[in-house]
């Protein structure tokens, strides 16, 4: 049992499991009922995206010093009450259970699911390395 990191659309492993969407918004010009069989996700779960403007301010980073700044503050926004409650539930269902989380981004190095990975790990969850 464990959680995967993953890129939102693309094709899912064999044995991920669920698959939740760690994203602002859902995807573009797909239907809502084509999210899954699209391999975007089968859960939206917006409380572990960052803010609107840490989203900006990761799009515009180009230099190692701007993105992290935006690290420090998607920390930030995740050391919320709301969002460690639910850090904490994804690292318990990882003992019991596959899924996965993910957003869009084609680089995960510049991503918010790289931080992501990490506080999951640093919440005691099981997680698989990329493959």
């Amino acid at each position: 049992m464990a959680v995967r990191v993953v890129r939102l659309g693309s094709a899912r492993l064999q044995g991920e499991g669920l698959r939740i969407g760690t994203v602002r918004r859902p995807p573009r010009g797909v239907r809502k009922s084509e999210y899954a069989a699209r391999n975007y996700y089968d859960l939206w779960l917006p409380a572990l995206a960052p803010s609107a403007e840490a989203v900006t301010q990761a799009l515009s980073a180009r230099l190692d010093i701007e993105w992290k700044r935006f690290v420090r503050r998607y920390r930030r926004e995740m050391s919320e009450p709301s969002a460690l409650a639910l850090l904490s539930l994804l690292a318990a269902l990882s003992h019991q259970t596959n899924f996965s989380v993910g957003c869009y981004c084609a680089d995960e190095s510049r991503c918010h699911r790289s931080v992501l990975r990490e506080l999951l790990g640093e919440h005691g969850a099981l997680v698989l390395p990329t493959p």
